[in-house]
């Protein structure tokens, strides 16, 4: 199947229902307290990390507060992310807690530059006065980016975060720390999924071609932790310019990666730079202006709201499984 975005835009900041749980019982967490020297939007910086509302790796309480599981290079590890004022708190299990704290300032924004960013349009301009808290962050974990990017391969979101989800919680593992009633799980290291057998990927409605790709990309994980350049990841079998694009935009905060063959994000960006929709080469000549930070102005773009009428039914939702 070739390289490309799912039908639907993913992400969602909906409550879980979850305010006022604390940790598991028995669990020693470490805290780290960050004040940053500029507005932080926690949730909204963090969203894209989200890959649906079940997303069994990332919860959010009714509160704002985010938990998050990692495989991070030192083991599983969980964080638990609240905004307190000007100050930050994070909250992190697990042998990995120790590398998700040290990482808290650039998962929120901190390496992020916008100081060079000029809005040219209303649009962009009004949305950067409403969103002073959007930073673009990072991850610094490349596999744990690819895996689901590849899952929403020319499909539908939905179709995406079933697979994910099932996935994530038949092969991950329980978060440190987190509290039962959660679920959170951790996702599991390159090496589990490159022992997926066959008829795991067909139970979660994932077909044979993402399947292959994700398990090849498993085998040269290493390398791509060291360097995730487009052209790297781009050489990965399966792996195109929209995918190289999602991944760069989590594990290496790259505020100019464009999803370049997105489903909906021509019509957005056409919708709201010029008042009709576009295609491809008209999304990247709008955002020309933009260069260095074309991702950026995409971010602020969803979250106007402005879209093209739809015509038309909903695609609908396939299901691998009963093929």
């Amino acid at each position: 199947m070739p390289d490309g975005p799912p039908g639907t835009a993913a992400g969602g900041a909906a409550g879980e229902g979850t305010a006022g749980l604390r940790p598991g019982h028995g669990s020693a967490g470490v805290r780290r307290e960050w004040a940053p020297p500029w507005p932080v939007d926690v949730g909204a910086t963090l969203s894209p990390h989200r890959r649906g509302h079940h997303d069994p790796a990332f919860r959010v309480e009714r509160d704002g507060t985010v938990w998050r599981a990692s495989s991070t290079p030192d083991g599983p590890g969980t964080l638990r992310i609240r905004a307190r004022g000007d100050v930050v708190v994070a909250d992190a299990w697990g042998p990995g807690a120790g590398w998700l704290l040290d990482g808290l300032p650039d998962l929120l924004g901190a390496s992020d530059e916008p100081e060079g960013f000029e809005a040219r349009h209303e649009i962009v301009r009004r949305q950067a006065l409403l969103r002073p808290g959007l930073r673009i962050g990072r991850t610094n974990r490349v596999f744990e980016a690819l895996v689901p990017a590849v899952m929403e391969q020319k499909v539908l979101a939905q179709e995406a975060w079933r697979a994910w989800g099932y996935l994530v919680r038949r092969f991950g593992t329980p978060a440190p720390g987190a509290p039962a009633a959660l679920r959170l799980r951790v996702p599991p290291p390159p090496a589990v999924w490159a022992r997926i057998p066959s008829w795991e990927w067909h139970r979660s409605g994932l077909e044979a071609v993402r399947a292959r790709t994700i398990i090849g990309a498993a085998r040269v994980a290493a390398r791509l932790e060291e360097d995730p350049a487009e052209r790297r990841l781009r050489s990965l079998p399966g792996v195109g310019v929209w995918t190289a694009a999602e991944v760069r935009q989590r594990a290496a905060g790259d505020p100019d990666a464009v999803s370049v063959g997105d489903y909906n994000l021509p019509g957005v960006v056409g919708w709201a730079l010029a008042g009709r929709k576009v295609d491809d080469d008209g999304m990247l000549e709008l955002l020309a202006p933009y260069a260095g930070h074309r991702y950026r102005v995409t971010r602020l773009l969803e979250s106007s709201g402005a879209r093209p009428p739809r015509r038309g039914p909903r695609l609908p939702v396939r299901d691998y499984r009963g093929f």
